[in-house]
């Protein structure tokens, strides 16, 4: 993993955010919904291991309990309703999954959950981005984005590790870098206080 260098106010600008495919962050769909769009959302509750019924397009009791879930395990009102912040917490969890597909395919699932969980801890650093899709898309933050890994469908494993590290499982105990000292070649990145080490990857702060 490339590392963002001290000049870490350097941030992103100008970035799109992108909605779950067939979706519209200034929408709501409720029990009774119909259309793609309840397809595309049964989708996405899917992927994220939140829905296990048949993709129907049709809003009913099961979509509205995947959402509710999905709602309480991520911080929100668990009200089954999906609009614009269901839809955010969707495309945050879709983006995270792709840098923990990327970046710790190969480690355990507690490596796993320690990447997702380095993301957030940059959320909550004023030196960093303050949505998920910015922070990720920070000049040399991630090896995955830069070099095509991203782009790889994340398997359920991504989606639940970092489901977990939004429900407060940090294994890296605050660390907002991490590195794989047998690959690293940016010295910047060994000044950094080590906190542990999990799999191949050593976290720092």
């Amino acid at each position: 993993m490339k590392m963002v260098k001290k000049m870490l106010i350097l941030f992103v600008t100008g970035f799109t955010l992108v909605a779950a495919p067939g979706l519209s962050y200034a929408q709501t769909l409720v029990k009774g919904s119909t259309g793609h769009k309840v397809t595309a959302l049964q989708n996405r509750m899917k992927s994220a291991g939140y829905f296990h019924g048949p993709v129907t397009g049709y809003y009913g009791p099961l979509t509205k309990y995947a959402v509710a879930n999905f709602q309480l395990a991520t911080g929100l009102v668990p009200d089954g309703i999906a609009g614009p912040r269901t839809f955010g917490k969707l495309n945050d969890v879709e983006v995270m999954a792709r840098v923990v597909h990327g970046e710790a395919r190969g480690e355990s699932y507690i490596g796993k959950v320690a990447v997702a969980a380095v993301i957030l801890n940059r959320l909550d650093d004023s030196r960093f981005p303050k949505n998920a899709h910015a922070v990720i898309h920070q000049t040399h933050a991630f090896t995955a984005v830069h070099d095509g890994q991203y782009d790889l469908y994340p398997g359920s494993t991504s989606y639940r590790a970092v489901i977990d590290a939004m429900k407060g499982w940090d294994p890296t105990h605050g660390s907002i870098f991490y590195y794989n000292p047998n690959l690293a070649t940016d010295s910047w990145i060994f000044s950094r206080k080590s906190v542990t080490r999990i799999g191949n990857h050593l976290f720092a702060k």
